[in-house]
Order: C-alpha cells, then sequence, then structure tokens
C-alpha cells in the first residue's frame, strides 16, 4: 500500500488533479464564442445530438467524480459532484432550454472547484476508508442507473422519432 504524503504520491496527485483540470475544460469551456466572453466546450456541444448526447456528456462528467472519489474527496463533496451532473444532465435533456442550461451550468467546472476546495481543506486525503467506501458503491450504483435511465429515454426518443416519420 503506497502512502500518500509520500513526494512521489504527492506529485502523482498533481498529475492527476492537472489531467482533470484539463479534462473538465475540455468538457465545458474549450471554446470560446467569438466576440462574446463565453466558452462552452465538448458537453453543451455533445446535447445538442438528439437521442443520446446527453447520455454521452453524462457518461464523461462520470468520469471526473469517480477520479475524484479515488483521490479522496469526502461523501459530502461527491454528493455534491453528483448533484451538479444529475441536474445538467435531467435539464439538458429538455431540448432548447437544456442545452442552454448546459452552456451556463458547466457541472465539470462547478465539480473541479468543489474538488480543489475539498483537497485544499485536506490535502493529503487519504485513500478511500471503510467509511467512504460504502457511500461511493452506492454513488456509483446511482450514477450507472442514471446513465441507463439516459439510455433508455433516448432508445424511446428515437424509435417514436423513427415511427412518426415512418408513418408516412
Amino acid at each position: 500500500m503506497s502512502n500518500l504524503s509520500s513526494p512521489a504520491s504527492a506529485e502523482n496527485r498533481l498529475i492527476r488533479l492537472e489531467r482533470l483540470r484539463s479534462f473538465s475544460r475540455l468538457l465545458d469551456n474549450a471554446i470560446a464564442l467569438p466576440g462574446t466572453p463565453y466558452r462552452v466546450g465538448l458537453d453543451p456541444l455533445l446535447g445538442l445530438i438528439p437521442g443520446g448526447g446527453d447520455t454521452v456528456g453524462l457518461v464523461l462528467s462520470c468520469l471526473i467524480v469517480f477520479e475524484a472519489s479515488r483521490l479522496g474527496a469526502s461523501p459530502k463533496t461527491l454528493g455534491q459532484m453528483t448533484f451538479n451532473v444529475l441536474l445538467e444532465t435531467l435539464v439538458g435533456t429538455v431540448p432548447g432550454i437544456g442545452d442552454l442550461f448546459d452552456v451556463v451550468w458547466k457541472s465539470n467546472s462547478r465539480n473541479m472547484k468543489l474538488l480543489d476546495e475539498h483537497l485544499g481543506v485536506q490535502p493529503a486525503a487519504p485513500t478511500i476508508g471503510h467509511r467512504n467506501r460504502g457511500f461511493t458503491i452506492l454513488l456509483l450504483v446511482g450514477l450507472v442507473l442514471a446513465i441507463a435511465g439516459c439510455i433508455a429515454l433516448s432508445i424511446f426518443v428515437l424509435h417514436g422519432l423513427y415511427q412518426l416519420f415512418s408513418a408516412r
């Protein structure tokens, strides 16, 4: 078992955090909108794809939550992060309004801020202990169920669109 307070493991944590920050920027802020101070990322663009774009965005956003868990984020922080992702996904499924919400809410950027704040308070947080392991498992099961629900909803919508256009 490695010691997370060693220089090598501290460096590894910093590398992992920087990768997460880069991934979060890619999902939420990668592209500057010309003539405006606003930026968008891959996540809201994926949301424009009917019948599955929001599901793909959910899966990508879950990667940040999973890695935060591996970095030792508290159950409270993981709960807040999960709420951010699920809210963005649920509202994102509403055509038009959901796409605008995705651009503004930026759950991945919010989640990186939460993780940075958590790790700033506890920079040498231990790996997931027995107390957090059960919560993390429940959290992961909930996210998998949310992903399955989004996939089912996407299939339902695509089937409805197919029925609508093939009836002619």
